[in-house]
């Protein structure tokens, strides 16, 4: 087994996930360089691939040598699998290669979103506006409501002309004009603010120098359960607001309000901060698929494939 851990100072040693698998399997550790020797015994757990520079890189040498190690490769990562990376494309092209249970569920689950039942509601947050362009311009063809959530909706905002305070914002609004202009396309009708001390709920244009945009406001989080109440499928990527800081009352609300269509609706849930509010909140089987992946997800549901399944369809058989 293979894979990668990450921290807030980067990456992580996976020796307490060989810990834990020990529990319930003979399990070897091997740290990073250690001369590794596969037997026929037990689990063979590999140090954090991330640890090697020929990870990212794709190193076509230390691909190979994660590919001496076994006769068979099988992807279940595909939180990941938008990366080109040894394990994930330079592996696939050496082995014969397989998708996973969790793998196969993904694709099969987030397909639905390229024919989906109408009404079909889109909510999308996240920062990076740019990263959104393929998406946005793919599913603006079916969806028949977008609602721009979280600090993407400040970067619109601005590029609008709008003050947005000391909100976050995407640095490169190029494009966005052509997003405004687009009807099914609607932003928060209202925020909440920090002002000083004070959290207030404001509209889009008293925003004032200084102040930091924190959540979605009350109206806003009434129009977009009011669109999904009569909803047939439902896409969600991304917060509404700065959940890592407290402020996910905007989020927790409209993962209530979406849990709550049940199987009157078909909802693709994804986006770290999003599964944490469901997972906290609700439980997962209240949605009809939460995804593993963020960038995957955004990346697979824009080009309906990914770099990691490419290189599963073209592995020696």
């Amino acid at each position: 087994m293979a894979s990668h851990l990450e921290s807030k100072d980067g990456a992580a040693s996976l020796r307490p996930v060989a810990d834990y698998f020990s529990r319930f399997f003979p399990t070897v550790f091997y740290g990073m360089g250690e001369e590794i020797e596969v037997s026929d015994a037990g689990v063979v757990l590999l140090e954090n691939l991330r640890m090697s520079p020929g990870e990212e890189a794709n190193d076509p040498a230390f691909a190979a040598r994660l590919a001496a190690y076994a006769d068979v490769y099988v992807n279940d990562a595909f939180a990941v699998s938008h990366r080109k990376h040894a394990s994930v494309v330079g592996v696939p092209a050496l082995l014969p290669s397989f998708g996973g249970l969790l793998l196969e569920s993904e694709v099969r689950n987030l397909s639905r979103a390229f024919r989906p039942e109408h009404p079909f509601v889109f909510i999308i947050g996240g920062l990076k506006f740019q990263t959104k362009v393929p998406l946005l311009k793919k599913i603006s063809k079916t969806a028949d409501k977008i609602y721009v959530c979280g600090a993407l909706a400040n970067s619109f905002w601005k590029a609008e002309g709008l003050e947005v305070g000391d909100s976050a914002v995407d640095g490169d609004l190029t494009g966005i004009a052509e997003f405004s202009k687009d009807p099914k396309i609607s932003l928060p009708a209202d925020l909440v603010v920090l002002r000083g001390e004070d959290r207030v709920t404001l509209s889009p244009g008293e925003v004032q120098k200084g102040d930091v945009i924190v959540d979605a406001g009350p109206a806003a989080l009434r129009e977009i359960e009011h669109e999904i109440s009569t909803a047939k499928c439902i896409l969600w990527n991304g917060p509404l607001g700065k959940c890592e800081e407290g402020y996910r009352e905007g989020t927790d609300s409209l993962a209530s309000a979406i849990a709550e269509r049940g199987d009157d609706a078909f909802s693709l849930v994804g986006g770290g901060d999003t599964i944490a509010s469901i997972q906290e909140q609700h439980g997962m089987d209240r949605f009809g698929f939460v995804s593993t992946g963020g960038g995957a997800m955004l990346d697979f549901l824009a080009n309906e494939t990914l770099p990691g399944l490419e290189a599963l369809k073209n592995s020696p058989r």
